[in-house]
């Protein structure tokens, strides 16, 4: 008996994961492949190219890293892991299927823009320019993913996971999470860096609190989480 109530627990479960990839909309998808791309266009084409460092996630991997010689390999995926099941415990199974598909996308996207040469190199050398383009990039393409309900990295899996629980408007979650991450990086940042990261983790995610804001039609299947 015991066996038989195992195995219709596992059927069950196997149904619902069947009814959630139905919902989900080829539109949905596209756009959160398009998201991914314009994410992995502006973090290879500009943040590496200027080294301007983040906050968030990535940021504190990079001050483990300088501080404790612990590797981002080791701490990022760590750190991204406990976001994702976070945003699977108070979101759901589809916001994990979508963060699986952005996720997904932005890492293929990123090895295809790899093979070939940045095609901004000059920009390097104009810090405030890349600090105002990559904040566009990373806010019209997380925010076209957070719209759809995927998350592309840990951070906006905790930002949207801390959003739907507070009363605080997603992009003041960015805000806080990125500065918290940025003052403690002053303790081996030059401060001149630092206030241009400041300025694109500003303007990034007050584009990603802005698209949230945007009314969809209802065709996209996107519901008003946010």
């Amino acid at each position: 008996t015991r066996v038989y109530n195992g195995f219709r627990i596992i059927k069950r479960k196997e149904r619902k994961m069947r009814s959630i990839w139905k919902e989900i909309k080829l539109s949905s998808v596209l756009l959160l492949l398009a998201g991914s791309a314009l994410l992995a266009f502006g973090l290879y084409n500009v943040h590496s190219i200027s080294n301007v460092t983040e906050g968030g996630i990535l940021g504190l991997t990079l001050l483990l890293e300088h501080w404790f010689g612990i590797s981002p390999s080791f701490s990022g995926f760590l750190l991204t892991a406990l976001c994702y099941f976070l945003g699977w415990k108070i979101l759901g199974k589809r916001f994990l299927v979508f963060s699986f598909i952005s996720a997904i996308g932005f890492s293929v996207f990123y090895g295809i823009f790899e093979q070939f040469d940045p095609l901004f190199p000059q920009i390097g050398e104009m810090p405030f320019l890349a600090a105002v383009v990559g904040a566009l990039f990373v806010g019209i393409s997380v925010g076209i993913c957070v719209r759809v309900g995927g998350a592309p990295t840990g951070d906006d899996a905790l930002a949207m996971s801390l959003s739907s629980v507070l009363p605080v408007d997603i992009q003041w979650i960015y805000l806080a999470s990125d500065l918290v991450v940025l003052f403690i990086s002053l303790s081996y940042i030059p401060l001149n860096k630092i206030l241009y990261s400041l300025l694109t983790v500003l303007l990034s995610g007050q584009i990603i609190g802005i698209i949230q804001k945007i009314r969809l039609p209802a065709s996209l299947g996107m519901a008003d989480i946010y």
